[in-house]
Order: C-alpha cells, then sequence, then structure tokens
C-alpha cells in the first residue's frame, strides 16, 4: 500500500474527521469563553481590587533599569491576575464540557432504555386454520 494511499484512509476514517470537528469547534469555543473571562467576568472582580484589568495584577520582583528614558533591563514581574484569569478560564471550559457530556450521557441512556418493539403475537388457532384454508383455495 503507498504512502498516498495509506495517508487518506487514515485521514478519512471517522474517528479522525471527528477529532478535526471537535478541534475546530473547541477552538472557537475556546475564543467564547476567553472573551466571556476577560470581558464580562474579570472587571466586576477587577474593580474589586482597584485595578483596570484583572490581568495586570502582578508583583514586581524587580524594577526595570532605565538609562537616558530607555529600558536597559526589563522589569521582572510575578502575573499573579493573568494566571487566575487562565485557571478560571479552564473552569468554565471544564465545566461546559462536563455539561455537555452529562447531556450527551443521559440521552444515550433515555436511547438504551427505551422499551424494544414487541414482536408480533403468535396467530391463534382460528388465524392459523384460516391461512391453511385460504392457501389451499389458492392452489385450485
Amino acid at each position: 500500500m503507498s504512502f498516498k494511499s495509506e495517508l487518506k484512509e487514515f485521514l478519512m476514517r471517522g474517528s479522525v474527521v471527528d477529532m478535526a470537528v471537535g478541534i475546530v469547534i473547541g477552538g472557537a469555543f475556546g475564543k467564547i469563553v476567553t472573551s466571556f473571562v476577560n470581558d464580562i467576568l474579570m472587571p466586576p472582580i477587577a474593580l474589586l481590587f482597584g485595578q483596570g484589568s484583572f490581568a495586570d495584577l502582578m508583583v514586581v520582583l524587580e524594577e526595570a533599569v532605565m538609562e537616558a528614558g530607555e529600558v536597559v533591563t526589563p522589569a521582572i514581574t510575578w502575573n499573579y491576575g493573568a494566571f487566575i484569569q487562565a485557571v478560571i478560564d479552564f473552569l468554565i471550559i471544564g465545566i461546559a464540557i462536563f455539561m455537555v457530556i452529562k447531556a450527551m450521557n443521559n440521552m444515550k441512556r433515555k436511547k438504551e432504555e427505551a422499551p424494544a418493539p414487541e414482536a408480533a403475537p403468535e396467530p391463534t388457532k382460528e388465524e392459523t386454520l384460516l391461512t391453511e384454508i385460504r392457501d389451499l383455495l389458492k392452489k385450485d
């Protein structure tokens, strides 16, 4: 089997296509969550801390070294606001994915619990006798 045909077979398997769709949708969902956290959730929290932006919260470990108005050595900072914001992003995405999977499992469980269609009941003795008579009349 050639490399090209193996590659085509691999890429066209359902799991690879499903994974690609999941990655694209996940990337878009990640942008939505990041926007929600940055633009909706964090401003009120930053207001509590008295900062303009929560992501700007930091501790300066070493000040920048300036000479003649130019930065010689940049400041060394501990950016805990950005870290907390990333953790909140992760938690929101985790909760959303949990809810989606839980809903899918509930639908799957309901589908499995649905009663199977009952088989047709056995014909009565009268129906069997009438069927035999009908078949005999058809022969003649």
